[in-house]
């Protein structure tokens, strides 16, 4: 059976990339550089924010940034991303009632996420989802970030599971493969932030609208695994 669920956050719960591109452009802007726009920072969302600032750098420039300047974007990012940080996130449809279903369910939910935990439980809370989860490993938390499996696995030991217990849902392959190597069950969703292009779905257990779908199917395998008399 299925005994606890854990969420990707960015591009899984929530459409954060207005507030991405805000800070950003705001901190090519400060750095002497152009801004890039909505639509290219997108491109470079997935693998935390270190990642991000660095591809910023790299795209504005045309060549990796060193070490020192990416230290002093990092920076700049993060004053700017504290102001805007939640002020145009939104839920993708299905996500409330998709979390009040899994709730519903008496299953524990976890949050599994590469943002930094400055910036995660105060977007957890003006978005007013943070009561819906026991635990949020944000991408400082352990040692490692997605797609390596020690996150999930954290969460799973908060949480009281075994990871194969565990079905974890996100929005790329990062979180598919953090959710294979845990050993955990994986749903995807077919929107988001895919770096890679559209998710593999071989990655996956099963690959749904939205969280409602997700929370419906979730009951249909624990019914069918329920002992009969």
């Amino acid at each position: 059976m299925i005994r606890a669920v854990t969420f990707d956050l960015d591009g899984t719960l929530l459409d954060t990339i207005a507030d991405l591109a805000a800070a950003c452009d705001a901190t090519m802007v400060e750095l002497g550089r152009a801004p890039h726009g909505v639509d290219k920072v997108r491109r470079f969302v997935g693998k935390g924010m270190a990642v991000l600032v660095e591809r910023c750098l790299t795209a504005a420039d045309g060549r990796a940034p060193d070490a020192e300047l990416l230290a002093r974007a990092i920076a700049v990012f993060r004053r700017h991303y504290a102001v805007v940080n939640g002020r145009a996130a939104r839920e993708y449809p299905g996500v409330r009632a998709g979390l009040e279903a899994f709730r519903a369910l008496g299953l524990p939910l976890g949050l599994v996420t590469n943002k930094p935990a400055a910036f995660t439980g105060p977007l957890l809370e003006r978005t007013g989802l943070a009561d819906f989860f026991v635990v949020a490993v944000s991408g400082d938390t352990t040692a490692n970030r997605k797609p390596h499996p020690e996150p999930i696995l954290h969460a799973c030991a908060i949480l009281g599971v075994r990871p194969e217990a565990n079905l974890h849902i996100g929005d790329s392959d990062n979180d598919l493969l953090a959710a294979r190597a845990a050993g955990c069950r994986a749903f995807a969703v077919p929107y988001g932030y895919t770096e890679e292009g559209p998710v593999d779905t071989a990655n996956c257990d099963a690959l749904v609208s939205d969280l409602l779908e997700a929370a419906r199917r979730v009951a249909e395998i624990n019914r069918q695994t329920l002992p009969t008399s």
